[in-house]
């Protein structure tokens, strides 16, 4: 298959290179010192799954330049989804398919703003990944895993054979939902402690912090008709005590990288939008006002 990457950090990255090595056509699309790292060395990424090098990487910061694909796997960060969005013209043909795997649940109706509507399909991606250092992705514990909906038949086989763990759900925007629950709540407890998955989990305010902030997104979900279950709470409480002690989420290594903040469209999201339902989320309101000094990034680095 054809496919460009647009947002080549840890999501785009390591599924681009995992994709790439199987011997689909994936152009990169990256920037500033990612970007340079990647022309002149590569990418490097370093699994437990197995270490790739993919050299020579083709790679750009112009979409022009690389013309229709099959697939856009669309990875940027929240706050770019618009401007973005806005460049993907030169990379569509009549059936292309942009799947956004991102963590916030906002994208595909922002994305349909700006190009026609069947070409946006819903996706979702779980996976601990991020820029160890310019041109190189570091992939921590063994989760890795897309979900994609009903139409992409073709890509979930390129990405079977890429060794990829791949589902394609009946209810993509149920799927979606599900990671927007665990996600938020995660991110945020990770962020605002600056600890790992393993200390949050084992400590009992944390851990029931993490817990009151999903069930804020779980009846926010559930108040806009998504089909999320009873039990899911329990499940991914369950859940959450097998991943990697030493998991950070992407918004944690964003705070500690002084960089800007996916808060807005995450826990920001949970409080904006449950005030609109006339719902309560006071953790998701706190975790987001306590963010909010670092969200346009700050040169100060998090102990």
């Amino acid at each position: 298959m054809r496919i460009a990457i647009y947002g080549s950090g840890g999501v785009g990255g390591y599924f681009g290179a995992r994709l790439a090595a199987a011997g689909n056509e994936v152009h990169f699309i990256a920037r500033g010192a990612h970007l340079n790292s990647m022309l002149k060395n590569g990418l490097r990424l370093e699994s437990g799954a197995g270490n790739l090098h993919i050299q020579p990487a083709r790679v750009t910061d112009d979409p022009a330049s690389i013309g229709p694909v099959d697939v856009v796997m669309f990875a940027v960060k929240l706050w770019d989804v618009e401007a973005v969005a806005k460049q993907l013209k030169p990379l569509l043909h009549e059936r292309t398919l942009v799947i956004p795997f991102q963590n916030g649940v906002e994208s595909p109706d922002l994305l349909k703003k700006h190009i026609p509507p069947k070409h946006v399909l819903g996706g979702v991606a779980y996976i601990a990944t991020g820029i160890k250092a310019p041109g190189v992705i570091l992939h921590t514990g063994a989760m890795q895993r897309l979900l994609v909906g009903p139409g992409a038949e073709q890509f979930a086989q390129a990405c079977k054979a890429a060794g990829i763990n791949v589902e394609q759900p009946a209810d993509i925007e149920r799927a979606r939902w599900e990671k927007f629950v665990f996600l938020t709540g995660l991110s945020g407890v990770t962020a605002l402690s600056r600890r790992p998955v393993g200390v949050c989990r084992a400590d009992p305010e944390l851990r029931a912090t993490f817990e009151a902030a999903m069930t804020e997104t779980w009846r926010l979900g559930r108040s806009r008709g998504i089909a999320l279950p009873d039990d899911f709470i329990a499940e991914r409480m369950r859940f959450v005590d097998t991943l990697h002690a030493d998991m950070r989420t992407s918004m944690q290594h964003d705070l500690e990288n002084g960089n800007r903040l996916e808060a807005p469209w995450l826990c920001g999201a949970v409080a904006r939008m449950s005030a609109a339902a006339g719902l309560e989320a006071p953790v998701n309101r706190t975790i987001y006002a306590a963010l909010k000094p670092f969200i346009n990034g700050s040169a100060d680095k998090a102990a």
